[in-house]
């Protein structure tokens, strides 16, 4: 066969098998559009060995097609050429005159393949498609029920490697919450072993019980044929004369009653009389069945029994979402087994045995022929199951449902790893149908605290946004940041995307981003998600989602981070992450990234509407007059009046910016010592020939707590921010004077409420710098000369350039939280 070019290369058989009954084809591409074409897929030097078998004919019947020699070989140890969403082309010849089945477990398959008359003859044809399923799948070809073939082949995955990626996320899966990974029928399964604990879901004990279900039956017939027995002593009520061997209870009988005795001429010599007992109760022995270990039997097939029950309503009842149609073949094959079971009940020898009323510890059980089968099968069946080995065949589910769990599993792993969990109840799961599924509502949640700042987080799985301007929203996970000083969360979208555009050469994705990426349309559904989340708090309707990404299947983090989709993170707070099992470090990066930064860092990186920046720094910096209080007539005035006033030379340069004025009461003069209570400004006078400054304001509002003097003062006013007033508990923290000290001063106040501030004054208004900071024996001492700042503990100093924190404060952050333990 010829190389064709790259690309280019059409369905080629892939299996071909030969028997004296049938022909068997099977067409289709032997890789999948992650590659070029054949070659790419050749040239590659690791691979994966595909599980091919095929029960019903020779070896020498079998060909399959062998990607390096590029034809089809008697070898089945060969490399996948089975993808999920690829779609196989079956055809079926007979060479008899027998009319020919296709059967697959699962009905669409079944379906899929029909009879096809041809001139004289019939065929089999039909398209496997597998979508997003991978694994093992085994299809029969029948005549008259009978099995001529079956073919077991093995289905790939396109976006993650098989025997890592694919397997350790469904250990992650299943061992975060068991048998979720697990669905009830699908195009494939994997092998699975039995589990030594567990509560198996119906799926599992479908599985099972199909296995071991004539085994079962066998049993049963085995027991009845040689059941256990007991010999039962009964008693009876008897002449004297026929009575023969007593026994503890016959005596007891006879000495309770000695009005039974009579005289006889030859009898029991009794006080030198002849005696005889007229009646008395006679030992009867008989062989019973009735035994506790035939009882236990019969408990066990009533309980498999209901179970059969059971999982019948629930695939009659089940969700319309899960499939459409009924499977008839499998609704027959279970009340088959229900109507065994119930025959074998009616039985005369079931019948006539009791129900259990106690526990039942026996040997029988481990020993006896048929009693330890039919033991052993009840306790597999009622075991779970663990995806290992090949002894039970398996579904799970198809690979983008277990990918989106598995995002949000991780995302709480890696939270899990540097954050205190503080809800344990944190993932529900609804187990009413045939299968596991996490619970689409708020309850699925995640709660941690940061353990230096005690600042929430919160991941949210399916977070339901209904009160909305529009349409609800639903994205998979929701990571939730609450930050102090703020009473708000900071709201970021990770949304799980099985799909990927690989970028093939020619290709529109290829011309504009160069390198495999996530889909463009995915990238527009994060800017729904977050320019639909919005909230409303007395106003207009503000963004609550500040970023939204895609987290999608792909393992080349360096290579990626040239994509635009990767660098528009930094712009916009949208793009996309490339997310898998070996493939981490990003999304950890960032998610602790977002989690370490300080309010305004993230506040900063939102896109917000124009003009809304100057609006929002206007309200930031709004100033605030805060001025001295000498006596408490003033106080009382100011208080009562709703006015302030000050001396023209007390008042400090910017003063007539001022939309605030606050009274701060020297010690004496209030109930409290410090700054007490502030007012928006409603007009200024100029009063006493121009001496005097009076600010009316609209009316007062008390702070509390107020703010401490600390052993500083105010000898006449400072002027400082709302922002800063608000949030201040000290009176030197009113005191920041550049745009480097409030940053420092807001994350130092994110980790501790205890900060202490040394001025190079102790009155306010003469103090023209900080000279350290001190936190929970960390200090950190500016030295604004140098342009850098010097971190101290017991053992360690770190320098640290003053630009820095306009730059980069989140790593400063991580700097202190290191320092601090």
């Amino acid at each position: 066969m010829a190389l064709l070019p790259s690309g280019s290369l059409e369905d080629v058989e892939l299996v071909k098998i030969e028997t004296d009954d049938l022909s068997l084809v099977i067409k289709g591409k032997p890789y999948h559009h992650r590659y070029e074409g054949l070659q790419q897929y050749r040239k590659m030097d690791h691979h994966d060995i595909m599980e091919f078998s095929v029960h019903g004919a020779t070896e020498e019947d079998v060909l399959v097609y062998h990607i390096a020699e590029q034809r089809l070989t008697k070898r089945t140890n060969v490399r996948p050429i089975f993808f999920e969403n690829g779609a196989y082309q079956i055809i079926v010849f007979p060479k008899k005159e027998i009319e020919l089945t296709f059967y697959h477990e699962h009905p669409g398959l079944r379906r899929a393949v029909s009879r096809v008359t041809i001139a004289n003859t019939y065929a089999l044809m039909g398209s496997l498609h597998f979508q997003n399923e991978v694994g093992l799948t085994t299809f029969e070809i029948r005549s008259e029920e009978k099995k001529l073939l079956d073919v077991t082949l093995e289905v790939f995955p396109t976006k993650l490697d098989y025997k890592s990626d694919y397997k350790y996320l469904l250990d992650e899966v299943n061992n975060e919450i068991y048998n979720l990974a697990f669905h009830f029928i699908r195009k494939t399964y994997l092998g699975a072993r039995i589990k030594l604990d567990g509560k198996p879901s119906k799926s599992e004990f479908y599985r099972l019980i199909t296995k071991h279900f004539e085994h079962f039956l066998q049993a049963l017939s085995r027991i009845e044929r040689q059941p256990h027995h007991l010999l039962r002593k009964t008693y009876e009520k008897a002449r004297g004369d026929q009575l023969r061997k007593l026994d503890t209870r016959s005596r007891n009988y006879l000495q309770k009653r000695g009005h039974l005795f009579v005289g006889v001429t030859n009898g029991i010599t009794l006080h030198d009389k002849k005696l005889m007992p007229i009646e008395g109760l006679k030992i009867k022995k008989e062989l019973t069945f009735d035994t506790l270990e035939n009882r236990y039997v019969k408990w066990m097939m009533e309980r498999i029994s209901h179970k059969l029950e059971d999982l019948l309503e629930t695939i009659l009842n089940r969700n319309a979402r899960w499939e459409t149609e009924t499977d008839l073949a499998l609704i027959e094959r279970i009340k088959g087994m229900k109507v065994q079971l119930e025959r074998k009940l009616k039985n005369h020898f079931w019948r006539d045995i009791q129900k259990l009323d106690r526990s039942v510890m026996s040997l029988v059980f481990q020993m006896a022929p048929g009693y330890r089968d039919a033991f052993q099968i009840y306790l597999t069946v009622s075991k779970g199951l663990m995806l290992q080995g090949k002894l039970y065949q398996m579904s799970v589910k198809d690979v983008a449902t277990l990918y989106e769990y598995w995002t949000f599993l991780k995302l709480g792993q890696i939270l899990d790893k540097k954050y205190k969990l503080t809800s344990q109840d944190i993932v529900k799961v609804n187990r009413d149908g045939l299968f596991v599924n996490l619970q689409a509502n708020q309850s699925a949640t995640r709660k941690f605290l940061h353990p230096i700042t005690n600042e929430k987080i919160e991941l949210t799985y399916q977070k339901y946004e209904g009160n909305l301007p529009t349409i609800p929203q639903k994205p998979d996970t929701m990571l939730s940041i609450s930050k102090k000083g703020r009473d708000y969360s900071f709201n970021y979208v990770f949304d799980a995307k099985y799909r990927v555009d690989y970028a093939l050469q020619g290709t529109y994705y290829h011309t504009n981003y160069q390198t495999p990426g996530p889909m463009e349309e995915d990238i527009n559904t994060m800017h729904r998600y977050r320019d639909s989340i919005v909230a409303s708090h007395n106003g207009p309707y503000e963004r609550t989602a500040f970023g939204a990404y895609v987290l999608f299947p792909w393992f080349d983090e360096d290579m990626y981070q040239h994509h635009p989709f990767y660098k528009s993170i930094n712009k916009v707070n949208i793009g996309g992450l490339p997310f898998l099992p070996n493939t981490t470090s990003l999304v950890e990066q960032f998610v602790e990234r977002l989690i370490e930064m300080s309010p305004e860092e993230l506040q900063q990186e939102g896109i917000l509407p124009r003009g809304a920046e100057e609006s929002w720094q206007s309200s930031l910096d709004e100033k605030v007059l805060v001025g001295l209080v000498s006596t408490s007539e003033d106080y009382q005035e100011f208080e009562r009046e709703g006015y302030y006033k000050i001396d023209v030379d007390q008042l400090k340069k910017g003063w007539q910016d001022a939309m605030y004025v606050a009274l701060y009461a020297k010690n004496g003069v209030a109930k409290a010592n410090g700054v007490t209570m502030y007012g928006k400004i409603k007009d200024i006078k100029i009063v006493q020939s121009g001496q005097v400054v009076r600010f009316n304001v609209q009316f007062w509002t008390s702070l509390n707590p107020f703010i401490r003097p600390v052993n500083y003062g105010i000898a006449g006013s400072i002027i400082t921010t709302y922002h800063s007033l608000k949030q201040s508990k000290e009176l030197p923290e009113l005191f920041m004077k550049s745009k480097e000290e409030m940053i420092l001063w807001r994350m130092l106040r994110r980790i501790s409420d205890e900060i202490k501030l040394g001025l190079n004054h102790n009155l306010l208004d003469q103090a023209t710098l900080v000279e350290e900071f001190a936190i929970k024996g960390i200090t950190i001492k500016v030295n604004k000369d140098k342009k850098d700042m010097v971190f101290s503990n017991f053992n360690r100093t770190e320098s640290v350039p003053i630009e820095i924190l306009t730059k980069n404060t989140s790593s400063v952050f991580k700097l202190l939280t290191d320092l601090l333990g």
